[in-house]
């Protein structure tokens, strides 16, 4: 899964437009799939706290040969979770 393709963000700066999702993954299974995920090339994942599973996909990027400067996750929170804006 080597891709070359990236998206840019606002600030510049590039990420890969192929991820790996994790929603619905069993705890179980989820550090090995991810890291097999990291050993075939992905170098986005995605994930997010109401799936519950931040904590292994943490576990599986820890273990991984892969600098973790070149990995990028991301994760979203639930709407009712965000600080309210000050004005």
């Amino acid at each position: 899964m080597r891709n070359s393709q990236h998206l840019f963000t606002n600030d510049g700066n590039a990420i890969p437009a192929i991820g790996f999702g994790v929603w619905q993954s069993r705890s179980d299974e989820l550090i090995g799939a991810v890291q097999c995920a990291l050993d075939a090339g992905y170098r986005l994942v995605d994930t997010a706290a109401i799936y519950g599973n931040e904590s292994e996909v943490g576990t599986a990027i820890k273990a991984a040969d892969v600098r973790r400067e070149d990995i990028f996750v991301t994760t979203k929170l639930w709407n009712d979770r965000h600080p309210p804006m000050s004005g």
